[in-house]
């Protein structure tokens, strides 16, 4: 990166719910951001901002985008899906859900690792509460967060060395598309918030204050870290 020139992020899942929120908040913070997902919430008009259609699922493309980038300053693997109605009971959706939920992670950390160590970067994962719990609901969703948890601090204690940093947020609950079943159900509504110590649900731009924390200089000595952002619902 020449002097002067802005820094890299890749966001995947950058355009909707948590990862928008995440590339929105680093483009205020002074970063070029790659934006990549399967779908769009809202176009964002910025000279340092590009989106692309993008399948985490797809070792080609992650080898392709690669090639693009000798340097990156911070990747964020937001991209995510979560399968109802009993779908993640079953071995294809819960290979669905695994495949882009832990694999995908793995692959673009795979993928930028030599990117990140040029710059001594730093990635952030999306991990869960649901990293923590077990899930009645939804056991892939669960286990593939709980898998990137371990799989953030693996590469921590590898890559600590080149100087690159592996953090993780968790998020709980989170006014996103993700959640909106549960905050519109009452029967499950009122119980999460008279759970949750701060008797609120969160928002996505509070998620993305931590993932511009985490990336910043301000963290040059964390790395390993799963943060939870869920107004404390996992220790109540």
């Amino acid at each position: 990166m020449t002097e002067n020139a802005k820094p890299i992020a890749i966001v995947t899942g950058g355009g909707t719910g948590l990862g928008l929120a995440a590339a929105r908040q680093l483009l205020a913070d002074g970063f070029q951001v790659r934006a990549l997902g399967m779908d769009v919430e809202e176009e964002i008009a910025h000279p340092c901002y590009s989106f692309a259609h993008f399948d985490v699922t797809d070792t080609g493309a992650i080898t392709s985008l690669a090639a693009e980038f000798e340097e990156i300053d911070a990747l964020i693997n937001a991209a995510g899906v979560i399968l109802h109605e009993g779908k993640e009971f079953g071995n294809e959706g819960f290979q669905t859900v695994m495949e882009v939920n832990l694999r995908g992670t793995q692959q673009m950390c795979f993928a930028f690792e030599q990117a990140l160590k040029t710059r001594r970067g730093a990635v952030v994962n999306f991990a869960s509460m649901w990293s923590i719990f077990g899930s009645g609901r939804n056991p892939a969703y669960s286990a593939s967060k709980g898998a990137v948890e371990a799989l953030t601090r693996s590469l921590a204690v590898a890559w600590g060395g080149d100087g690159v940093r592996v953090n993780a947020v968790a998020p709980g609950w989170i006014k996103t598309r993700l959640s909106v079943n549960a905050m519109t159900t009452p029967e499950r509504a009122g119980p999460i918030l008279g759970r949750i110590p701060t008797g609120r649900w969160g928002e996505p731009a509070e998620v993305a204050a931590a993932v511009s924390f985490l990336v910043s200089p301000a963290a040059d000595y964390i790395t390993g870290v799963v943060l939870p952002v869920d107004g404390g619902y996992s220790i109540a």
